[in-house]
């Protein structure tokens, strides 16, 4: 890559949540294998964010890439529309075995925001084939579920980084988040907020939509299994399908194959997107029940209107086949475990830092909440130069490394992370 590439990048090409008058620094990656990221200088960094969560077992997995180079001698892509094959099947049989068997009516989409819009749009459907008009979704401050408009509708309305569109979204119903966290006790006036909407609400209420457990972009708060069990009470009460984001804690991220597991509630429709292909190529599924499939299918539009032109796309149905394949081999389990061990020993003790509000461990994510806001550009140079790959985003340094990540990488992105909280240079100390 030559340098008037890199000028043409950083005049013409607009990057995730950056200006193009005054972008934020782009480090070229000429290659990547196992965890580490090759820069056109020629280093190797150890990327600690699996590429937004979706690379769990590193880069160039041989068997990822065999099963891409094996389909595309077949078929790189054909509509869904009208057709099927064989790669989609699979994927779809795979799905329905790996989720509880409530779920066994499949939607393929190519990203995590659509796997959203889908659900919403079925919920909304689901409704106005019972004959009921039922538009509103009811979720938990401090969410994130994506970029596209229906996502953003349902992402906290004060504290996203979607604020900007309020004005042009659908006005949805939030809860206040819950304030009991995973690792500590269930305080039962953490629901009340939850049940009194629901109470006065119900009947316009189309479905519940959130993060289980994990709340991402939000804030990565850990919230206890007792809310979800309390959350699925009262939707079996009233009547009201409960639909679970998976997107970013899906496929074992949490030490559960699914976050929901941690709770043992099963919801009416669950989304599925980044770590399903194994971070080789974009693909996401909407499961839902078959209720809720024959409903929508029986109304007076008789189909579910959605269909994207690259969903089922063969490409990435035989990337997330062997990515499941790999999965069943239990293997992450340990890794996941072994993760949580090392972030629960090195980087727990990160609280007593003066610069730290919060560590939180879960899994195979580790989170330190700072007291100021991170000076973006600063800090992203600071862990480029010490040989890892940390996002961070307002407050919060946090790292979801592969799975395959070896205990020495682990410790140096921790270390690394200590040692960023020791310079004044990368935090806004006016801005709390």
């Amino acid at each position: 890559m030559s340098q008037s590439d890199i000028f043409f990048d950083h005049k013409h090409i607009w990057h995730p949540y950056s200006s193009i008058v005054n972008p934020l620094p782009c480090y070229s990656v000429i290659s990547a294998k196992g965890v580490y990221l090759k820069l056109k200088n020629g280093k190797n960094i150890i990327d600690g964010m699996s590429s937004w969560w979706s690379t769990i077992h590193g880069y160039n997995h041989p068997t990822l890439n065999r099963s891409l180079k094996k389909q595309i001698r077949k078929m790189s892509h054909v509509m869904f529309g009208g057709i099927t094959h064989p790669s989609a099947i699979l994927l779809c049989r795979k799905l329905i075995k790996l989720t509880p068997k409530k779920l066994d009516c499949v939607f393929l989409s190519d990203s995590g925001s659509i796997a959203i819009e889908v659900a919403i749009k079925m919920l909304i459907q689901y409704w106005e084939a019972l004959g009921q008009e039922r538009t509103q979704i009811l979720t938990i401050r401090n969410g994130y579920h994506g970029d596209t408009f229906a996502a953003m509708s349902i992402s906290d309305p004060d504290n996203s980084m979607h604020r900007i569109y309020n004005k042009f979204l659908p006005r949805n119903l939030f809860a206040e988040k819950p304030t009991s966290s995973f690792h500590k006790e269930w305080n039962s006036i953490d629901i009340q907020s939850f049940k009194k909407i629901v109470e006065k609400k119900s009947k316009k209420i189309a479905g519940v939509l959130l993060e289980p457990i994990v709340q991402g972009v939000g804030g990565m708060n850990f919230y206890h299994p007792t809310y979800l069990k309390e959350i699925k009470k009262i939707c079996k009460n009233y009547s009201i399908p409960l639909v679970f984001d998976e997107i970013a804690t899906g496929f074992g991220r949490t030490g559960k194959f699914f976050a929901f597991q941690h709770a043992n509630v099963i919801p009416d429709i669950l989304c599925l997107g980044k770590a399903m292909t194994g971070g080789t190529i974009t693909l996401a599924a909407t499961l839902t029940s078959r209720n809720i499939a024959d409903t929508i299918s029986t109304s007076k539009v008789r189909c579910f209107m959605h269909g994207p032109t690259y969903m089922g796309n063969p490409l990435a149905c035989a990337a997330a086949n062997a990515n499941i394949k790999i999965l069943e081999e239990n293997t992450w389990k340990k890794q996941v475990i072994n993760i949580e061990k090392e972030l629960c020993q090195n980087l727990l003790p990160l609280i007593h830092h003066p610069r730290v509000v919060d560590v939180r461990v879960l899994g195979a994510i580790g989170v330190v909440e700072c007291l100021h806001f991170v000076n973006m550009a600063l800090i992203q140079k600071f862990f480029v130069k010490n040989g890892v790959w940390i996002r961070p985003f307002k407050k919060t340094i946090y790292i979801v490394p592969p799975y395959i990540i070896s205990v020495e990488c682990l410790k140096k992105l921790i270390n690394v992370i200590k040692k960023s909280l020791d310079d004044d240079t990368l935090f806004d100390i006016k801005n709390i």
